[in-house]
């Protein structure tokens, strides 16, 4: 987020501003991922950005259930080899969030009680490895057959992809690229102008008549 960062604390200060710009957009969902940081940095992190996020934007954290907790967040969001949702929802009471990352119908029909599922990656995305595998429409259409949680779509989404994500059955998108600051990669967009993007393309799906 902070290219010209050169302490750690400058690298978080500028994922704070970020983010409190994310909020500012109104994102529904902010998925706090930063493995790299120790758990009382993160910690620290996940509870000012529940501090300081309006009520429309909800914060979970990646992987750590524990910090999760401490820092007061709105939930959790479990890896897709992470641990039963059945035994974190365990450590808080409802309405804790708890979302998982699948790959695969496979996976989606084993998920557990969860409120949404992560289906990816649908497109080709800059945050993976070139040679990382790419489910595609077919994949998200299959896992959205399967689910019984929402599903919402990630990998390389753009405003121009919502409609196709729409049609293979997602209950909503997620993504990283385009909330992205201009000009930091192609198709950036970000905070504000992403969330309006995506949720224009998503509605004027809604308004358009039923196929015969």
């Amino acid at each position: 987020m902070t290219p010209d960062a050169r302490t750690l604390r400058d690298e978080i200060l500028g994922l704070e501003r970020h983010l409190d710009t994310a909020c500012e957009a109104a994102v529904d969902i902010v998925q706090v991922r930063e493995r790299d940081l120790d758990a009382a940095t993160l910690c620290a992190l996940v509870r000012r950005l529940v501090e300081r996020a309006t009520p429309a934007t909800r914060v979970v954290v990646n992987d750590r259930a524990d910090v999760a907790l401490v820092a007061g967040a709105a939930g959790v969001h479990l890896r897709a080899d992470g641990p039963p949702a059945a035994r974190v929802r365990t450590l808080q009471l409802p309405p804790w969030i708890v979302g998982r990352s699948v790959h695969t119908s496979a996976e989606a029909a084993q998920a557990g009680d969860l409120d949404y599922l992560l289906c990816g990656t649908v497109f080709p995305s800059a945050s993976k490895p070139a040679d990382a595998p790419i489910g595609g429409l077919d994949a998200l259409r299959e896992t959205c057959a399967v689910a019984r949680p929402p599903v919402l779509a990630i990998g390389g989404i753009t405003p121009a992809r919502v409609a196709a994500c729409r049609e293979a059955g997602a209950a909503g998108v997620a993504a990283i690229g385009v909330f992205l600051p201009v000009g930091r990669t192609a198709g950036a967009l970000g905070p504000v102008a992403a969330a309006a993007a995506l949720r224009k393309a998503w509605f004027e799906m809604l308004q358009l008549p039923r196929r015969a």
